[in-house]
C-alpha cells in the first residue's frame, strides 16, 4: 500500500496495513469478544482477501470489512457461516468520523487485490497449539499431530465409556464438523478418511465426537481448536480435508429428541420460544 505500516484502530482490533498483508491485531480487554482475545492476531495475507466492503453500521459506527475467499482460512472454513456478527474476525468497526480514512484505506486495499474464486489451500494461519477444552462429555486436547478424548464420568455415554478414550493422529482424518455451542446439539466431530461421509451416529453416542452444553465447548475454545485441527488435516493431505455440515438425521431419531424436548418444556427447564426455535431446527434435519 502507499504507506506501509499504517494503522487504523476501531473497537476492539487495529489493523495494520502492509504490502503483502493486513496484520489484525485484537484487544485484550474485558468488553473485548473472548474469541478475539483467543486469536490474538491474525495475519491475512492479500491474496486471501476477496473483496472490502464498507457499510454504515450501529450507533454511529462504519463497519470495515475484508471478505477471505473460500478455502483461504481455516477458521472460516471449520466456522461454516456459523459465526455472529459480532465475533466475524474480518470486521472493524470503527467511530462513524473516521468513514472517510476508512474508505481511503478500503479504496487502497481493493487496487492491490488480484486473487478471487476458492483457494487450493489454507493461506491464513491457523491457530497455534496444543490446544485443549472441556466438552460436556470429555476433554479434547491437540498436540498438533494427535486429536485425544478422555471422557468424563459424569457426561459421556455408555457408549464412549465402552470405546474407551481416544486417540487420532490426523493421517487417519479426512476433516472435521463444528457445529457451534451456541445452537441445539453443539458438537465437534472427527471425520475419518474410512467414512464416506460424516458418522449418522448421534454425537452423544460417536467415539469421534465431543458433545458441547450450557458453558463447554465455547466457541472462543472449540472453534479454534477446530481449525487447528483442520488445517493439520488438509497439510496432511491437501485433497480430502474437508469441513461438514451436520449430517440429517434419521426421522425417529429427529422425533425422540423432539420428545425429550417437550419434556424439559414441560419441566420449565426451556422456554417457549427456546422451544420453538430448536423444534424448528430439528424438522429441518429432516
Amino acid at each position: 500500500m502507499s504507506r506501509m505500516g499504517d494503522v487504523l484502530a476501531g473497537f476492539h482490533a487495529a489493523w495494520e496495513f502492509e504490502s503483502d498483508s493486513v496484520l489484525i491485531r485484537y484487544e485484550r480487554g474485558i468488553r473485548t469478544p473472548k474469541l478475539f482475545q483467543a486469536l490474538g492476531e491474525r495475519r491475512v495475507p492479500l491474496e486471501a482477501i476477496a473483496g472490502v466492503t464498507l457499510t454504515r453500521g450501529r450507533r454511529g459506527t462504519v463497519v470495515l470489512r475484508v471478505e477471505p475467499r473460500p478455502g483461504a482460512d481455516p477458521l472460516m472454513e471449520a466456522a461454516a457461516g456459523q459465526l455472529k456478527e459480532s465475533v466475524d474476525p474480518y470486521r472493524l468497526v470503527l467511530p462513524a468520523d473516521r468513514e472517510v480514512l476508512a474508505e481511503y484505506y478500503a479504496d487502497e486495499l481493493r487496487t492491490l487485490l488480484t486473487e478471487s474464486g476458492p483457494s487450493e489451500r489454507f493461506l491464513v494461519p491457523p491457530p497455534e497449539g496444543p490446544l485443549s477444552f472441556k466438552a460436556y462429555d470429555g476433554k479434547a486436547s491437540f498436540d498438533g499431530r494427535t486429536v485425544n478424548f478422555r471422557w468424563f464420568w459424569t457426561g459421556a455415554s455408555s457408549a464412549k465409556w465402552k470405546a474407551g478414550d481416544q486417540s487420532f493422529s490426523v493421517g487417519e482424518l479426512n476433516g472435521v464438523e463444528w457445529r457451534s455451542p451456541e445452537v441445539f446439539e453443539g458438537h465437534l466431530r472427527l471425520l475419518r478418511r474410512d467414512e464416506a461421509a460424516a458418522s449418522a451416529a448421534q454425537a452423544d453416542q460417536d467415539p469421534a465426537a465431543v458433545v458441547f452444553g450450557l458453558g463447554y465447548g465455547p466457541v472462543h475454545e472449540s472453534l479454534p481448536f477446530a481449525a487447528a485441527v483442520l488445517a493439520a488435516v488438509r497439510t496432511s493431505s491437501p485433497v480430502a480435508a474437508v469441513s461438514a455440515a451436520a449430517p440429517r438425521r434419521d426421522p425417529a431419531d429427529i422425533a425422540e429428541r423432539i420428545r425429550h424436548l417437550g419434556e424439559l418444556h414441560q419441566a420449565g427447564l426451556v422456554t417457549d420460544e427456546e422451544f420453538s426455535v430448536k423444534k424448528a431446527e430439528l424438522l429441518a434435519e429432516l
